[in-house]
């Protein structure tokens, strides 16, 4: 993975190798700026040569990838790869808060007083206005944008957005329940069934062959043409069910059963998922095309160019090339890409934590106060979320930990390493690499 580098004016320079980094700081040339991302500025050198930069994202509903590339002077479509990352986003954690304030607030409410006057017509909402969980998905993507553009010196961004409301131009009448409850707006159909379906044969569980978009109860039997009614099914499947009901078809097919034997399945258990997958919300899909505008105008208000794609050409670039799929792998196929280099890197794996709450007490299911949370923010110059490492000389926890940290009045603290957490650490043996900023971090190893 590079390494980010500022001149000794805080000026981004072009990123090198760790090699480079290491020798750098060993040799007194260079010292550490950031810990996670590693970055370094030199104390020698001011300015340099800058080449081309570019920022790509994959915007996901639970999990956004983020990719830095260099482009080549010569031929912009070919990429050299020097950062993978994933953003994990929080926002059914806010989801969850906000109705548990809500919740509070309407007990306290019908509690004390005996009448409240409605008010539900005068709450106003700006244009654009996006509930809190879904501008956190904007917010935290755009904040390392910033964050990136301060340690490398970016010159475009490209962004993965879905094509357009392709049910609404075929048919410009369609309005209320049946608008929403028929093809996914602004969505690509086969790729979301993809990821719905766990890129598997529904019925036989068979993987790693092409797939067929699938009626589960079949438009003869009249079966619409809405996401619900649709799977994805190998050929022999789906040749085979043909008209049949799922019932009848498990129960009949001796054929299903082999494939269902050599795969290890139980075929009632595959029937009882199929089913219970047919109601599966659509919460991810709404949820990406929600924030995909906004998104998008949030970079553009950056000041930098700002290039889209379409999901099916980042599948057809990932599969021309021949790379693997996750979150930060999809975000460098984004766009026209025609050569890929050193994309087989280590991915860091960024997750929303949060800065913490103000809420001091602890409630029961009825929203009754049962404990209290210290008010103190710092433990000994510690705060939960600082990135520390723990040297631990004697005893069962001996060893050396870094993570980041859950501070405890008591002053023994709980670390979440890459391994796990360690509980019951005493301050005394921590030592502050890097003061928390509400992203929890840990790094993947890369996908070969």
């Amino acid at each position: 993975m590079a390494v980010f580098v500022l001149d000794k004016q805080k000026r981004p320079l072009m990123p090198c190798s760790e090699k480079r980094a290491r020798l750098l700081l060993s040799r007194g040339r260079a010292v550490v700026v950031s810990q996670v991302p590693f970055a370094i500025r030199l104390k020698d050198r001011v300015d340099g040569e800058r080449q081309p930069l570019r920022v790509k994202f994959d915007p996901g509903s639970k999990t956004s990838g983020v990719a830095v590339v260099r482009e080549a002077v010569d031929n912009r479509k070919v990429l050299t790869v020097l950062m993978l990352m994933e953003l994990v986003h929080r926002g059914a954690q806010i989801k969850k808060a906000l109705q548990q304030r809500a919740g509070h607030r309407r007990r306290r409410r019908s509690q004390n007083l005996r009448h409240r006057a409605p008010r539900f017509n005068n709450r106003t909402r700006s244009k654009g206005w996006l509930p809190p969980s879904l501008q956190h998905r904007v917010d935290t993507q755009l904040a390392w944008l910033g964050k990136i553009c301060k340690l490398a010196s970016i010159t475009s961004v490209d962004m993965e957005r879905v094509r357009f409301d392709m049910q609404l131009m075929d048919n410009p009448e369609i309005s209320g329940i049946e608008y929403q409850q028929g093809t996914l707006q602004g969505y690509e159909i086969r790729e979301y069934l993809l990821e719905k379906w766990g890129r598997e044969c529904a019925y036989c569980g068979d993987k790693d062959i092409p797939l067929q978009v699938e009626h589960i109860v079949a438009k003869g039997l009249k079966g619409s043409n809405r996401v619900s009614n649709l799977t994805m099914a190998c050929q022999a499947c789906n040749q085979e069910k043909d008209r049949q009901s799922l019932e009848i078809f498990f129960a009949t097919s001796k054929a299903l059963a082999r494939r269902l034997k050599a795969n290890k399945l139980s075929g009632p258990a595959r029937l009882e998922r199929v089913l219970k997958q047919m109601k599966r919300p659509l919460h991810d899909a709404a949820a990406v095309n929600a924030t995909r505008w906004a998104l998008y105008r949030a970079l553009c208000a950056t000041g930098l160019p700002v290039s889209t794609g379409s999901g099916g050409q980042t599948k057809f670039n990932r599969c021309q090339l021949g790379i693997p799929k996750t979150h930060a792998l999809d975000a460098v196929c984004v766009g026209e890409v025609d050569v890929v280099k050193d994309w087989q890197k280590p991915t860091l794996v960024i997750k929303a934590m949060g800065r913490g709450s103000y809420q001091r007490t602890t409630l029961n299911k009825y929203g009754f106060p049962r404990g209290y949370l210290m008010n103190a923010k710092k433990v000994h110059g510690f705060q939960t979320g600082d990135m520390v490492r723990a040297t631990v000389p004697t005893g069962r926890k001996a060893g050396v930990h870094q993570g980041r940290v859950a501070i405890r009045a008591t002053g023994n603290f709980n670390i979440q390493t890459a391994n796990g957490p360690v509980q019951g650490i005493s301050w005394k043996h921590c030592a502050l690499i890097q003061r928390g900023n509400g992203y929890g971090y840990h790094q993947t190893p890369a996908v070969r």
